[in-house]
């Protein structure tokens, strides 16, 4: 799990802490250092690296040959680079990674909900959640380059839907809350800071 302070500090203030740690859990990695590499379907195994030095080395070695994921975020390493090079060391630093790579998530969220219609029932976050999540892994959604495309904007983006932390952990602990829930008492757009409680629902 995230450290709370590192997500307080680090990661994009559009995505919730909730959403952050599902991200990370999903389509990150634990180790700031971790590098994966890919040629097509096929993982290539290489030397876990023991300082930034390394890592780094290898992000140039392969990068624009392969596809080149780096630390807690998975960040895709050479995006917007023209010269490996160019590749800076803060990929590989905790803190300058989550803020890229949720950041850069946050702007994949918000290509999916547009796709979506831009919905407004917290009903259909998961769903989103799960392409977006999807759309990072491949680098592609609907057919079209996720990282490159540009920014929907967010005037009724996926955080405007995103559950809060506190309907977050009830989901936890009743997963099929969020499908038991009235859809009419669905915040609408505006009027985020609604608190739903689930914690009774089951209850006998």
């Amino acid at each position: 799990m995230l450290d709370a302070a590192l997500i307080k500090d680090c990661a994009d203030p559009s995505l919730k802490p909730a959403i952050v740690e599902q991200f990370v859990a999903a389509a990150g990695s634990a180790d700031p250092l971790a590098v994966t590499v890919k040629s097509g379907a096929r993982l290539i195994l290489v030397p876990k690296p023991r300082t930034a030095d390394e890592a780094m080395a290898i992000v140039r070695q392969y990068a624009g040959q392969a596809v080149v994921r780096v630390g807690l975020t998975q960040f895709p390493a050479g995006v917007g680079v023209k010269e490996p090079a160019d590749l800076k060391p803060d990929l590989v630093d905790a803190c300058q990674n989550l803020r890229k790579g949720t950041a850069m998530f946050a702007k994949v969220l918000r290509i999916v909900a547009k796709w979506y219609g831009n919905p407004t029932s917290k009903d259909v976050f998961p769903q989103i959640f799960e392409d977006a999540v999807y759309a990072w892994k491949t680098g592609e959604f609907e057919g079209a380059s996720v990282f490159q495309a540009p920014d929907p904007g967010r005037s009724v983006a996926a955080d405007s839907v995103a559950p809060s932390d506190e309907d977050e952990a009830n989901s936890h602990s009743n997963p099929e809350g969020a499908k038991i829930q009235n859809p009419e008492q669905s915040p609408s757009v505006g009027t985020a800071e609604i608190r739903i409680d689930l914690s009774r629902i089951g209850a006998k």
